[in-house]
């Protein structure tokens, strides 16, 4: 297999990038400057020095300097503790934020379950989930949201994450509900605009 070939390959293996797509990334950077290259190569190699995961919710936040353990979502005491939304992965949070809309906290579970796939992703946090549930209950929460894309593989984790919270949630009191209408069938969260985002979550159910 070529460098070439190689490279395509890898590039195969970001989400929603077919073999035709990930040859012209190579052809691409076959186009750019040797300084660009190195650059690119320089900033690929230290994403996971400058990135830290959150200690509670999971997602990805840059670090500041010392020995920082929660994003700024989580650290922000003013944020409304009565909420906290699950997404399917960091890059849902970010349209939910531009909406202006939502003000609580959040839990990336980490990916979906998917509905043809006899096996649980392994990848998923349940039992981290419920540990922050049962943390955010006893500081407040009374909400929990399922923000997950609206097709197949998204209700079947909705369901998912409801039977896994059922007994969290009769325990305290915890409301748990679904985005609403607003979003399309078919749709995923991450490429939701912020209108669609402040409907859906207003027709919450």
């Amino acid at each position: 297999m070529t460098s070439f070939d190689e490279l395509a390959r890898r590039f195969e293996r970001f989400p929603g990038i077919g073999p035709r797509q990930a040859r012209r990334f190579v052809y691409h950077l076959l186009s750019e400057e040797p300084q660009e290259l190195r650059a690119l190569a320089a900033a690929i190699a230290g994403v996971r020095e400058h990135l830290a995961e959150c200690a509670r919710c999971f997602r990805y936040f840059a670090r500041s300097g010392g020995e920082r353990v929660l994003c700024e979502t989580c650290a922000d005491a003013g944020r409304d503790r009565a909420l906290l939304t699950v997404v399917e992965r960091d890059s849902d949070i970010s349209p939910i934020e531009r909406s202006l809309t939502y003000h609580g906290h959040y839990f990336v579970l980490g990916g979906a379950v998917h509905l043809l796939e006899a096996n649980e992703n392994g990848k998923l946090r349940g039992g981290a989930l419920k540990g922050v549930a049962e943390l955010r209950a006893k500081e407040g929460l009374k909400e929990i949201i399922l923000a997950f894309s609206v097709n197949p593989d998204g209700e079947n984790t909705a369901r998912y994450v409801a039977d896994l919270l059922k007994d969290i949630a009769e325990k305290y009191h915890i409301k748990i509900s679904m985005l609403g209408r607003g979003l399309s069938t078919g749709s995923e969260l991450e490429y939701a605009d912020p209108e669609t985002i402040k409907n859906a979550l207003k027709n919450r159910t």
